[in-house]
């Protein structure tokens, strides 16, 4: 499974999403969905959305990818779903305490440019 800390791959490049953080979050489920779409990442793919995101985008489940919304902090969110899983997990973040609570759990990690290199512009 593909877990994307998607505030955190947002916030990785200055394109001014902090303008509209909900448009930003539904453009990168959308890349995220083309990119499934095309065979470029295998799914499930699944990210996380906190905050003002979350009216970017409702939850679910569409064209192999889905949508939370974190009911709080999005890391403590992102943290359990990394566990309890029987598949393998990658999660997607530069956030480096992040990163060590879900490689404790069993997950590998990746940053958010190994993500973005594999999406459609």
């Amino acid at each position: 499974m593909l877990l994307i800390d998607a505030a955190n791959v947002i916030g990785s490049r200055p394109t001014g999403w902090w303008r509209d953080r909900p448009g930003a979050a539904r453009s990168l489920v959308a890349r995220v969905r083309q990119a499934v779409a095309e065979g470029r990442l295998e799914p499930p793919a699944v990210l996380v959305l906190e905050g003002k995101a979350k009216a970017g985008v409702d939850e679910g489940v569409a064209d192999g990818v889905e949508v939370v919304h974190a009911p709080g902090v999005g890391d403590d969110t992102l943290a359990a779903l990394a566990g309890g899983r029987e598949e393998p997990v990658v999660l997607v973040t530069a956030d480096r305490q992040l990163a060590e609570r879900a490689r404790g759990r069993g997950a590998d990690v990746v940053s958010p440019s190994w993500l973005l290199d594999r999406l459609p512009s």
